[in-house]
């Protein structure tokens, strides 16, 4: 009975740089050391540049074995997202001088990225800190145009009137403009107490905004908490001091909810591969060429790769010229790298594959 053939696993897909000879060693041109030889010799070559051993390489470099250039898979980074409960008395800043302890010696420590601080809270405040290592969305969670709202819980001396209410929904003329609180709730105190506390939503979050507004209306804030952050919550079990992680459901909804596909290529967001690896038409594995089965591996004759529209969270980059049409990629001439054509296979097929439907893909010609 005849069995179908097992099909070929997929191709590696990477998600940070890699070491050069590494990447081509597990995408099949070679052994370790082979590929050595190869850089070493000067027939290995980055952007155009001879390849160094132990060089890394990443999604927007071109790598060429003997002139002919080779592809590589490289997926959009995952964003992570992490909660932290700062207690007051911790400074949001990677270092001080004044020796204050600061938010970032606490965080986990990662590889080639790094925990970017989306929005502040100043020394004596505490409560929900987000902290992600991608950049586009920590753009689209801190900038004003996008009015991400921020709760917070708000303790004052006494309690407000209701014009002080009324004066903070309408707008409170600031040194640096009118601020203004979209909502406010009354959260409740003793009775007797000198203390209230309130619940405030922001559309934005400037320096120390909350206290400069109640001050402004001659108002003490004596405590202040972040409770809410967008649509992240602070969970109720975080104490002062501890972190925990976005799970997937809560990071897809912080995601959607900034207007970002999901990251990560294999998450079926839609995104695409950056590929800079050979093909050899639809859905073929990658062949070899005659040289190669003598056992020197080289690369296929491919097109340019093409530049994928990936954004600055993915470290690419998409050049515009003043009518905002895409330039060409550098080192060719084709202003739609996205569109750029694919090398046609030769009619003809090797001599010892007459009758062989598929040919001889090692005498596909560019």
């Amino acid at each position: 009975m005849h069995r179908k053939p097992t099909r070929r696993s997929t191709e590696p897909v990477f998600t940070e740089p890699q070491r050069l000879h590494k990447v081509l060693a597990q995408c099949g041109y070679g052994s370790l050391r082979g590929l050595e030889e190869l850089i070493i010799a000067g027939r290995i070559t980055v952007n155009r540049q001879p390849a160094e051993v132990g060089q890394k390489v990443g999604p927007n470099d071109q790598i060429r074995i003997n002139g002919e250039l080779v592809r590589l898979r490289f997926a959009p980074p995952r964003a992570r997202v992490l909660l932290y409960h700062k207690p007051s008395g911790e400074i949001v800043s990677r270092s001080d001088p004044e020796g204050r302890p600061t938010v970032f010696d606490k965080l986990p420590r990662l590889g080639s990225a790094r925990w970017i601080a989306v929005g502040r809270l100043d020394f004596n405040s505490e409560g929900l800190l987000l902290f992600t290592t991608a950049g586009d969305l920590a753009n689209r969670l801190m900038h004003p145009r996008y009015e991400v709202e921020r709760e917070y819980s708000v303790r004052i001396l006494g309690r407000l009137t209701p014009e002080q209410e009324r004066a903070l929904v309408e707008g409170v003329q600031l040194e640096d403009g009118l601020a203004r609180v979209t909502s406010i709730v009354d959260g409740g105190g003793e009775e007797e107490g000198a203390n209230h506390w309130y619940k405030v939503v922001l559309p934005e979050g400037r320096n120390r905004e909350v206290r400069r507004l109640f001050e402004a209306l001659g108002v003490m804030v004596s405590r202040l908490i972040r409770i809410r952050y967008g649509v992240i919550a602070m969970p109720p079990q975080l104490k002062r001091g501890q972190m925990q992680e976005l799970e997937h459901g809560d990071l897809g909804r912080l995601l959607k909810a900034a207007g970002m596909p999901q990251s990560g290529g294999n998450q079926g967001d839609g995104r695409r591969h950056h590929d800079n690896r050979p093909r050899q038409g639809d859905g073929g594995a990658p062949q070899r060429t005659d040289e190669d089965r003598g056992g020197q591996h080289a690369a296929e004759s491919v097109s340019e790769p093409e530049d994928e529209a990936i954004d600055d969270v993915d470290g690419n980059r998409i050049d515009l010229d003043t009518k905002g049409n895409r330039m060409p990629v550098p080192g060719t001439s084709n202003p739609n790298p996205g569109g750029g054509r694919r090398r046609k296979r030769s009619g003809r097929r090797g001599r010892g594959n007459q009758g062989n439907r598929g040919g001889n893909q090692g005498n596909w010609r560019p």
